[in-house]
């Protein structure tokens, strides 16, 4: 057992080459013996006292749950209709309940950014770990408000990344207020296990949320809810994975299509002054233009695809959307063949840019994924050798991997939530290919190398200074032209 030097050697080392560490001569100081001295000594940052956090950070998260979106959602898009509308209006006045409820939602958004702050995006998030350690708490409420209203306007963004926003706040919060760490290296994993708690439960699958909240930082590296086809994919193949890989390069260059209508969709926004708080109201009202309409014509582009993702990758009529209503939209647009989805894929992406554009609070993870499960149906009509499973999953990696740049945990999650595992290789082609295809287009501006690789692992060194106090709300430095994404996973 190395005890001393060289970490795994047992020789005595130099020391790490960097300027801001201090090490001993003779190498890293003496690791503990065993898992009882650690518990007796209850050090900063030893495996004991990383397992007491981890159950109090979790524990608080589970009051993060998420029926609080869901049980406002089925009152907004449901309970209300079925009592005020339905046999009380016309029938075909029932399709303007979408632009009432949409356009009202992204003002109040633009509101609460206004009157209570701002939030903050996935790239401050990012930011803020790399630099700080944490998110500060007053982050907390303003995300809470304006990500409410954001998913309830049905934008293309889900709550999977508010809840990776206030619970990075609050593991941040529990390590320096209840534990009272310091250290920012430490610290610093302490809101990586709020983040990972958070994806964790969200997608009910404890690897891949964990995967994905480490991958997400950095620019390299439960029960099925969706059942795309029955019987389920027999086995691996290397076919499977050539073709998986061929599927990741289309989904790259998909990426790569929407980075850039992105980026002039936030340059259109900027340049009519749209970006700043005291405009947010008018910012949300333009983003809704173009979310209310694409979904008034094509409800399949409505809200953030978790339950979507099933209607799209079936083909299954409208009538099974689980969210939006009317299902039926102003002319009944049905995804009935290979040119159908296509549209769904396309309009979907360019959904999300607006969504995000107009400045509403979310995850764009489930948006990626519905998108690209268009994008598969539509190759199997074209190819239909392809099994459906391997196309739809394969271009969801691609596109989402292309943009998060979380090769690992996309398709432990994507294989989890459809129920095939045997799509694994060929999902896990299609990430690595996207990866590896779209190295040069990072879309998340704030991701970095990891320039503490060498000494994370040790809790004696710290390459950054001790953390003082707490930074406020109001003295954080959002740039919008730095963050375009301006979304929060």
């Amino acid at each position: 057992m190395a005890t001393k030097g060289t970490y795994g050697t047992g020789e005595a080392s130099e020391g790490v080459k960097h300027p801001a560490i201090n090490v001993p001569q003779n190498g890293l100081v003496k690791t503990q013996l065993s898992f009882s001295e650690d518990l007796m000594n209850f050090a900063e940052g030893t495996v004991p006292q990383s397992l007491i956090v981890a159950l109090v950070i979790g524990a608080l998260e589970h009051c993060q749950i998420t029926t609080r979106y869901f049980s406002t959602i089925k009152l907004i898009w449901h309970d209300i209709p079925n009592k005020i509308i339905i046999d009380v209006w016309p029938e075909w006045m029932y399709v303007l309940w979408i632009p009432i409820v949409g356009f009202s939602m992204a003002y109040c958004s633009g509101l609460t950014v206004k009157y209570m702050g701002e939030p903050g995006d996935l790239a401050y998030t990012v930011k803020m770990l790399h630099e700080k350690a944490y998110l500060a708490m007053d982050h907390v409420m303003p995300m809470v408000c304006a990500s409410q209203f954001g998913i309830l306007g049905g934008g293309s963004l889900g709550p999977e990344a508010p809840l990776i926003a206030i619970c990075a706040a609050l593991g941040g919060f529990v390590s320096r207020t209840i534990f009272k760490r310091t250290n920012r290296n430490t610290v610093r994993k302490h809101t990586l296990m709020g983040m990972a708690g958070a994806l964790a439960a969200f997608f009910g699958s404890p690897l891949g949320g964990s995967l994905f909240a480490l991958e997400i930082n950095s620019r390299l590296p439960i029960a099925p809810i969706w059942d795309i086809t029955n019987p389920k994919l027999a086995g691996a193949s290397a076919a499977n994975v050539v073709t998986g890989a061929v599927i990741g390069l289309l989904g790259a260059a998909l990426a790569g299509i929407f980075a850039k209508f992105h980026k002039q969709v936030m340059g259109y926004f900027k340049s009519k002054g749209l970006l700043t708080d005291d405009n947010a109201p008018k910012r949300g009202l333009a983003g809704a233009i173009v979310v209310v309409g694409l979904g008034m014509i094509i409800p399949q582009t409505m809200f953030w695809g978790e339950y979507e993702f099933q209607t799209i990758a079936t083909f299954a009529p409208a009538s099974t959307l689980v969210h939006v209503w009317p299902t039926t939209g102003l002319f009944g647009f049905e995804m009935e063949n290979g040119f159908h989805a296509l549209i769904v894929g396309f309009t979907k992406l360019i959904a999300i840019s607006f969504t995000v554009a107009g400045g509403y609070r979310g995850g764009f993870i489930f948006p990626f994924f519905a998108s690209g499960a268009a994008f598969g149906r539509a190759l199997c009509t074209i190819f239909p050798g392809i099994p459906i499973p391997l196309a739809c999953l394969s271009f969801a990696a691609g596109i989402n991997v292309g943009i998060t740049r979380t090769a690992l945990a996309t398709p432990v999650i994507l294989c989890f939530l459809a129920g095939e595992p045997n799509a694994m290789s060929g999902v896990l082609a299609a990430s690595l290919v996207s990866l590896f295809a779209t190295t040069y287009m990072p879309f998340i501006g704030s991701q970095q190398p990891r320039e503490d690789i060498q000494t994370a692992m040790y809790s004696n060194i710290d390459i950054d200074p001790e953390i003082e106090e707490e930074e406020s709300h109001e003295n954080a430095e959002i740039d919008e032209e730095k963050t375009p994404l301006n979304v929060s996973v």
